[in-house]
């Protein structure tokens, strides 16, 4: 499998980690925060891990940390606490800000409006796709809210994926 122009297969398990550490941010359905950090170390976890990502924030990490979570209406009394004490929407506005920060050539966003109300969901896909636009990254959105398909260049169903995949289309 190529991702980014890259045979993941032809690298070994350090490389590969290197190269997703590197070239991709996520949004998990889930979050996976570290409950024990700070909404802001949370946010700058991946550049710890990658040199790339800490070149591609373009100012010291907590600032960017800082902003991404500004324009995603997180309150700044909450950026120096743990994660633990968050709603459940703020956490996701944390994953978000995780994902993209350091521009990653390619984000992959599953279900992350979820947990979101119309206010915030706005601000979180403006912020994402401007994020994307910017570093011109690859975003992968996975929703089964089909009011956000309009929102994008291409939407694809996974039933149909499905059909082309066994050969019924």
């Amino acid at each position: 499998m190529k991702v980014l122009d890259t045979e993941l297969a032809s690298l070994s398990q350090t490389q590969r980690d290197r190269f997703r550490a590197d070239n991709i941010g996520y949004i998990f359905q889930q979050f996976n925060l570290l409950p024990y950090l700070s909404v802001v170390d949370n946010v700058v976890l991946p550049c710890h891990f990658s040199k790339k990502r800490k070149q591609g924030a373009d100012c010291d990490l907590k600032v960017e940390a800082k902003r991404l979570l500004k324009r995603l209406h997180l309150p700044e009394e909450l950026l120096n606490k743990p994660v633990i004490e968050l709603s459940i929407g703020q956490q996701q506005r944390v994953a978000a800000a995780r994902a993209i920060i350091g521009k990653p050539q390619l984000i992959i966003a599953d279900e992350p409006t979820s947990a979101l109300d119309y206010a915030n969901r706005t601000a979180f896909i403006e912020l994402l796709m401007e994020q994307a636009k910017e570093a011109d990254s690859t975003l992968v959105f996975v929703s089964h809210d089909p009011t956000l398909e309009k929102l994008f260049n291409t939407g694809l169903n996974l039933q149909d994926i499905n059909l082309i995949k066994t050969g019924a289309i």
